[in-house]
């Protein structure tokens, strides 16, 4: 399916991660250039050579205005343009007893998941006005809807992203922005293998048997009993990118193998 995306141009945070370089390389290959930004982007700038596209890439903070707002500017000054924001950057943050975590935990976690896009919104958002045409997408998680008790940090922060695309999505239709979210569960990616090696040596048993265990007993409702893909999502990411996604705004795109269990979002 062409996406009619070719010439258009992608910033993509947090593009380092699974999902954020599978989305660069499904965008880049309907024909889109590319801004890929990262904390570091050692690694990303050669990964990012084997894509058949222009790719500028570009170390950032994403708790720095500042920094997220050079990222805009040279994404601009090289392409002309931003006409689509994938916005993957994140933290699993503090894990634990919801009232035993430290303000600074809750701080972290709500400065890196969820004013991170605050901030991108404020870099980007005013050239797709200028254009009248945009794609403002950002990764939550099933937690912003089905929230697990020792991840409240995590939580509360993308519970609110979630609100708050919602709330620009409003606003932002009338000038050909459309905003999104698309929100996955249990992907195969570093952040997972990590919990997982840990799950293993907690329980004593192989890194396989951890998944499987973590399926059957954390999250019954992925009755594919695996996890799923950083591809898989990055072709929703790229649905709601496109102009074949033309009439989707505002919604929240689960990506969870069923992970989820209740019926609304």
């Amino acid at each position: 399916m062409d996406l009619q995306i070719s010439d258009r141009v992608a910033l993509i945070t947090g593009a380092r991660g699974g999902i954020g370089f599978e989305t660069a390389r499904l965008l880049a290959e309907e024909g889109a250039k590319l801004v890929l930004s990262d904390l570091r982007i050692d690694t990303l700038e050669e990964e990012a050579k084997r894509l058949p596209t222009d790719v500028l890439c570009m170390a950032a903070d994403v708790t720095d205005q500042k920094a997220v707002d050079a990222v805009a500017a040279a994404g601009r000054e090289r392409f002309g343009r931003i006409d689509i924001v994938v916005h993957a950057a994140g933290v699993t943050g503090a894990k634990g007893d919801p009232i035993d975590m430290s303000d600074e935990d809750y701080r972290e976690a709500w400065d890196i998941d969820f004013m991170s896009a605050v901030r991108m919104a404020r870099a980007t958002l005013p050239g797709m006005r200028e254009a009248k045409w945009g794609r403002f997408i950002c990764v939550t998680s099933e937690n912003a809807v089905q929230p697990y008790w020792e991840e409240a940090t995590y939580n509360a922060a993308k519970a609110a992203l979630s609100a708050f695309v919602k709330n620009i999505s409003y606003r932002e239709a009338k000038n050909g922005i459309l905003c999104n979210t698309v929100a996955p569960a249990f992907i195969e990616t570093p952040m997972t293998d990590g919990m997982m090696k840990q799950r293993a040596e907690k329980l004593g048993v192989s890194f396989e048997d951890a998944i499987q265990s973590f399926l059957d007993e954390e999250r019954p409702g992925i009755a594919l009993k695996r996890r799923g893909q950083a591809s898989e999502v990055a072709a929703a990411i790229a649905l709601l990118a496109s102009e074949r996604g033309s009439f989707i705004n505002g919604s929240n795109l689960r990506v969870d193998g069923g992970s989820v269990q209740s019926v609304q979002t």
